[in-house]
């Protein structure tokens, strides 16, 4: 199975000032794109070769593991923001967040606080069980809940090619402004 990244679903400059054109151009264009080349040449002659993502991110180790897992973490990145977006979730994802952490205000906070205290790059999720409560998984590197049996459905990627160019190293103000392009609709979707 040959691998392409996600379409970005908005214009390379649409997140701006949030995200710039340039990291778009550079976090998606080259980043992005070398996860997906690196995984389409790792797979070749493996048992993973005519694998799904979701499978070879829960079953493989290593180069393939690191490849496939930021490949299938920017998938769902890029594709979580929209520049109409920001607000708030309606519906049953924003009853859960209010069930599961007090408000969406002590979710952003706590989500916030999760991203700044991993230690190096990775990710925070807010990922769902079975039964859908939810919880903020931290990953480090290529890390995705499905590996832990959950399904990851918000992810905010604290790599620093994710916001240096624009935020250089503050972490905590790249993460805070990332609110303002989620489109919660495809959020939850995903719940």
């Amino acid at each position: 199975m040959k691998f392409e990244k996600v379409p970005l679903p908005y214009a390379p400059d649409a997140l701006e000032p949030v995200i710039s054109k340039t990291t778009i151009e550079f976090h998606y264009g080259k980043h992005h794109q070398a996860y997906v080349d690196n995984l389409n040449k790792l797979i070749v002659g493996t048992e993973f070769e005519n694998a799904d993502l979701e499978t070879i991110v829960k079953m493989s180790e290593g180069a393939i593991f690191n490849n496939a897992g930021q490949v299938l973490n920017h998938n769902l990145y890029f594709t979580s923001f929209s520049p109409n977006g920001g607000g708030k979730p309606k519906g049953k994802l924003a009853e859960a967040i209010d069930e599961q952490f007090g408000s969406f205000e002590k979710f952003q906070g706590l989500f916030n606080d999760a991203g700044v205290s991993l230690f190096g790059s990775g990710w925070v999720w807010l990922a769902k069980d079975e039964n859908g409560k939810l919880s903020i998984e931290k990953e480090s590197n290529a890390g995705n809940p499905i590996r832990k049996g959950l399904t990851p459905i918000l992810g905010f990627d604290v790599w620093e090619h994710a916001y240096y160019l624009d935020y250089q190293n503050r972490r905590a103000d790249h993460l805070k402004e990332l609110w303002e392009i989620i489109d919660w609709d495809v959020v939850s979707q995903r719940y």
